[in-house]
């Protein structure tokens, strides 16, 4: 399974990349192959504010509907419309061209909350046993 270096993860299977003064954010390829095919994303409104282990987005699969957290606190600055118009970019390519929105960070400590590869690797494995 692949887990980027680079990147950085939360326990709710989102990954999170620092991008100037934004935080851009996906859904890994653990949380997409569990999800499967993607047929509908709700992304929030550019301009939203929102906070770390929120619920921000939505993504359905044919299996059900599950929540998309925020890695950090801040304000919403872009989002992805091209997965909204095409969901399967997000099964295709989660890393990628399946981002779902950007956030500019309020409190940039909180970074330091989140997992690197390798310790989102060892989330995998515990969980998987």
């Amino acid at each position: 399974m692949e887990i980027p270096d680079g990147l950085f993860y939360t326990k709710t299977h989102e990954w999170a990349r620092r991008e100037a003064q934004e935080t851009v954010v996906g859904i890994t390829a653990h949380a997409q192959d569990e999800l499967r095919d993607i047929v509908f994303i709700e992304l929030p409104k550019v301009g939203r504010t929102v906070s770390r282990g929120q619920p921000a987005a939505v993504i359905e699969s044919v299996k059900a509907a599950f929540d998309i957290y925020a890695p950090v606190s801040g304000t919403i600055t872009r989002v992805n419309d091209a997965v909204v118009q095409s969901p399967q970019a997000v099964n295709q390519d989660c890393y990628g061209q399946g981002w779902l929105f950007a956030v500019a960070p309020s409190t940039p400590a909180e970074f330091a909350t989140l997992l690197s590869s390798a310790d989102y690797a060892s989330v995998l494995k515990a969980a998987s046993h």
